[in-house]
């Protein structure tokens, strides 16, 4: 038998299973369904839960449309600095120096401040980004000129009073035209055009394979600010969450959202659905209808989640809270042994539950391989590829 009467057979035994389920809705008419269904999409199509045995077929995947590429303009010999550039292109620093400018000139800061220049914006960056890998308690000893404390290459790009008066003045958005009512996001406001711009080239720069991940990070944050998030499990446990759907073979982020309590910048096209939900199509919604496969953790996935994504041609797979609305109740009361397996399937939506050991459940995370290869080599080159920025730009100042 080839993999094609393979196939055939195993949609042909799913649609049996479908029909115990309660659902008239054949496998083709799942690939075929309308993109235009959106969130008030019909699905009563899909009716009861039905248990399912040990060898019954998967569910078939939709058909993957979409055309994974690199929407660069690249060459084989592009080095770090080059895919850097990329994003943080000429653009983007014209509009900090711009802004960091005016902030200076609306604050007056004294006789001794003179106008930032694109090339001291990148030298100003470079050494920033520089310094989480140098790690000092403050920031002048990082121009100390004690034997012990010593780091030249900082005096060499940039004095250290003219480090701290751009410092003072960074800017990346006019306060003049802040509209509190009209702003998108009025808790972002002082960074809103950066993170918009940045958004925006992440997506366009790369059309990501057919498996991606949603998950939470946490970027480590002690100051005052109202949304500040403690996540035991993460790393840095607080600090500012952002919601990231990522490439699951590269790791690259392909799509993002800073949390900033209620007015989180979520698409009002899923507002009657439940928060995390709101999050997983507000990220999903340009991937939708191209036959993505998305895995996520307990936090977002929900039955309601998965018939919605369904109607859209977007598989997914995940760990669930056996709590979730629409869980069959079936399937919480039921005891397993060590080993022991149970599975309920609604139309293609299937929960698996199992017990290891103690648990009545294992936890699935999907874990990301980045393509740099080795960790420190990695590292290496970033650092040369930095260097090569500041020494670049650093040439076109007169310290």
């Amino acid at each position: 038998m080839d993999s094609h009467e393979e196939a055939s057979s195993s949609e042909s035994d799913y649609e049996e299973i479908l029909q115990e389920s309660g659902s008239d809705t054949s496998v083709e008419s799942f690939s075929n369904s309308s993109s235009n269904s959106g969130v008030s999409a019909d699905l009563s199509l899909v009716r009861n839960w039905c248990e399912l045995q040990p060898d019954a077929p998967a569910p078939p995947a939709f058909p993957f449309t979409a055309v994974p590429a690199v929407n660069l303009d690249t060459t084989d010999e592009w080095s770090i600095l080059q895919y850097f550039e990329a994003f943080l292109d000429d653009g983007l620093i014209t509009h900090i120096v711009n802004e960091t400018n005016r902030y200076a000139d609306q604050k007056k800061r004294g006789t001794n401040w003179f106008p930032v220049t694109s090339a001291e914006m990148r030298v100003f960056l470079g050494l920033t980004i520089l310094q989480s890998v140098v790690k000092k308690p403050e920031l002048r000893q990082y121009w100390s000129k004690n034997p012990l404390l010593v780091t030249p290459f900082f005096s060499q790009c940039l004095s250290n009073k003219r480090f701290e008066a751009i410092h003072q003045n960074l800017h990346f958005s006019n306060n003049d035209e802040f509209d509190e009512a009209s702003h998108p996001n009025p808790q972002l406001n002082k960074i809103w055009p950066v993170y918009d711009c940045l958004v925006t080239k992440f997506r366009e720069a790369i059309t990501p394979e057919k498996y991606i991940a949603i998950d939470e990070s946490l970027l480590l944050y002690k100051g005052r600010l109202g949304w500040i998030q403690y996540i035991p499990l993460k790393r840095a446990r607080f600090g500012i969450k952002t919601y990231m759907l990522c490439e699951s073979k590269s790791g690259y982020v392909w799509n993002f959202i800073i949390y900033t309590g209620k007015q989180t910048n979520l698409d009002a096209d899923y507002k009657d659905l439940p928060v995390s939900s709101q999050v997983v199509m507000t990220l999903l919604k340009p991937l939708l209808n191209l036959g993505y496969t998305l895995t996520m953790d307990n936090f977002y996935n929900s039955p309601q989640l998965a018939d919605l994504l369904l109607t859209h041609k977007t598989d997914v797979y995940g760990t669930l809270r056996l709590s979730r609305k629409e869980v069959p109740n079936e399937l919480k009361s039921k005891k397993l042994k060590k080993g022991e397996t149970a599975s309920y399937q609604r139309g293609k939506v299937t929960i698996l539950k199992w017990k290891d050991k103690k648990r009545n459940c294992v936890d699935f995370y999907c874990s990301f391989k980045y393509l740099c290869g080795d960790r420190k080599e990695g590292k290496q080159s970033l650092l040369e590829a930095l260097e090569s920025w500041i020494t670049m730009a650093g040439s076109f100042i007169e310290l």
